[in-house]
């Protein structure tokens, strides 16, 4: 763009269409701040996602976004655990019957015609397959965490016979350096990195959050995703919040009608700003929030690998966290619970000032400056890409 806001005569505004599945709602998140920080800065962009509920999480975010598919998707159990075999079934299922994932390449394919890019966040089939083949591949860019593509490409290892689990894991490999670019995100990044001719890595994107008044901020703010649905476990969570004695901001679609509960917020990283303590499952959104905002945080771990590499990484990094697990005992998880918040809420306090804000808001400008220029290198035949 010129220095007055304004494309230069020879560009036209840039067009953007997102595929965000909706198995967990950071990606949904990441589209709906990456499609209103487009559209500020004048591009055109539109949405389609893979559930009902996904549809109506973006319709609150003033998102209109038609869903692409109900046939795909991965499968998770009450507690947030990944049933591999289940989700192996349905995406086979998905790929290789001709009504399903045929289908959607068709509708895609009218749809992507008008694009400048087609962001894909995160390995939905039909654009990892879609990103093999012209004009197609000129145009798709993967978005995914890091930790989500190395537990993609290993999950067949030790599962299934080991020369099977190396062609799979080379064939995602291939399906994404193909496309006309990739972006890999994790929480801890800082600055936009090249890394190799069509990869880039960049910060995970936070909401911007704004200041709450002193009376409305609560020591704890907890987020639970849709997989959570489970009574006995959000029963022993109360528990130990009761016991605790400090207020809490509780958002988990899962626990829709139980008192105390909301289904959806789209305000709640204001609440993980304002608070002393964050409680959430490690997924890169919920710990860049606290990286950002200087919040210890408890991890709820349950058996989803890209999240425990995001433990892991946590730990490296030294940031202040607390791990518990959910194994069907309710005593010994409020027990849990109860230590991790009593011990996290003595550290010493922090609150979200205009340099936290101001790094949210920088993460933001990475994605849409890359984005953007993407974008109009698409619009230039044999434009190469580079780091904006």
């Amino acid at each position: 763009m010129r220095s007055d806001g304004m494309l230069p005569d020879n560009k036209r505004t840039p067009r953007f269409l997102f595929l965000a599945t909706a198995d967990a709602r950071g990606h949904l998140m990441r589209t709906q701040l990456l499609c209103h920080a487009l559209r500020r800065r004048g591009a055109e962009v539109s949405v389609l996602t893979t559930s009902d509920s996904g549809a109506d999480f973006l319709a609150e975010f003033g998102i209109e976004a038609p869903v692409l598919s109900r046939a795909y998707a991965v499968v998770f159990d009450d507690q947030q655990n990944m049933l591999r075999a289940a989700t192996d079934r349905n995406i086979a299922a998905y790929t290789l019957l001709p009504q399903r994932m045929l289908r959607d390449i068709f509708r895609l394919h009218s749809l992507c015609r008008d694009a400048d890019i087609v962001v894909n966040d995160s390995f939905h089939p039909a654009l990892l397959v879609m990103g093999l083949f012209p004009p197609w591949r000129r145009k798709i860019v993967h978005v995914f965490g890091g930790s989500l593509r190395r537990a993609l490409e290993q999950n067949f290892t030790g599962r299934s016979f080991r020369p099977f689990a190396r062609l799979f894991a080379a064939s995602i490999a291939y399906m994404i350096e193909s496309a006309r670019a990739w972006i890999e995100h994790d929480f801890s990044t800082t600055s936009t990195v090249a890394s190799g001719p069509v990869g880039y890595r960049l910060p995970t994107p936070v909401a911007l959050p704004r200041e709450m008044p002193v009376a409305e901020r609560p020591s704890i703010a907890i987020y639970l995703n849709p997989h959570f649905r489970d009574i006995g476990l959000v029963q022993a969570m109360e528990a130990a919040l009761l016991a605790s004695g400090r207020s809490s901001h509780r958002v988990g679609e899962g626990y829709v009608g139980r008192p105390g509960w909301l289904a959806r917020d789209a305000d709640w990283v204001s609440a993980a700003a304002a608070s002393q303590l964050i409680i959430a499952a490690p997924g890169m959104a919920g710990l860049a929030a606290a990286l950002i905002f200087g919040k210890p945080i408890i991890l709820v771990l349950t058996d989803q690998p890209e999240q425990h590499s995001n433990a892991l990484r946590a730990a490296e990094l030294g940031l202040q966290h607390r791990i518990v697990r959910w194994q069907n005992d309710a005593p010994g998880f409020t027990r849990q619970l109860q230590a991790a918040i009593e011990a996290l809420c003595l550290l010493p306090a922090s609150a979200a000032g205009q340099s936290a804000y101001d790094r949210a808001e920088q993460r933001l400008d990475f994605w849409t400056t890359q984005l953007w220029a993407l974008a109009e290198d698409t619009q230039v035949p044999g434009g190469r890409l580079r780091v904006a």
